[in-house]
């Protein structure tokens, strides 16, 4: 392989995108979504159908509430936020096979995929800037 191929490949292995993550979702996959976020940040929204565990906290809590037997993807605030690699890592550290989602919760959110806060789900905006929309 050549530089690029395995500088590529290697990216692949542990990254991923909304788009691909909500796929999956959908696709019914296995794997676990974890939001590795502070405790505010969940309060005012989280993707849906994920857990919190923030990255703080994974060392002592990951091995009672996050299954071994499938594939965990992280994700935090946006792509200027490295606490999605932080729990990554310490994932990874655990033995976990781990994702971390690029673009974390904001291009969730641009991309219009199901979002919730503590009052429910919340309303799907689908930002043109970051994907086609049709109408």
């Amino acid at each position: 392989m050549t530089d690029a191929q395995d500088h590529f490949s290697a990216r692949l292995a542990f990254e991923t995108d909304p788009s691909d993550v909500y796929a999956a979702q959908r696709a019914g996959d296995a794997f676990t979504l974890v939001d590795v976020r502070g405790q505010d940040a969940w309060a005012q929204g989280r993707i849906t159908g994920a857990v919190h565990l923030p990255y703080r906290e994974i060392p002592d809590r990951a091995e009672n509430e996050i299954p071994r037997d499938q594939p965990v993807v992280v994700y935090c605030w946006s792509p200027g936020c490295n606490a999605g690699q932080k729990g990554a890592l310490a994932l990874a550290r655990l033995g976990y096979e781990v994702r971390e989602m690029i673009g974390g919760f904001e291009y969730w959110v641009r991309e219009g995929q199901p979002t919730e806060d503590d009052r429910g789900p919340c309303e799907r905006i689908f930002d043109p800037t970051v994907m086609v929309v049709r109408n």
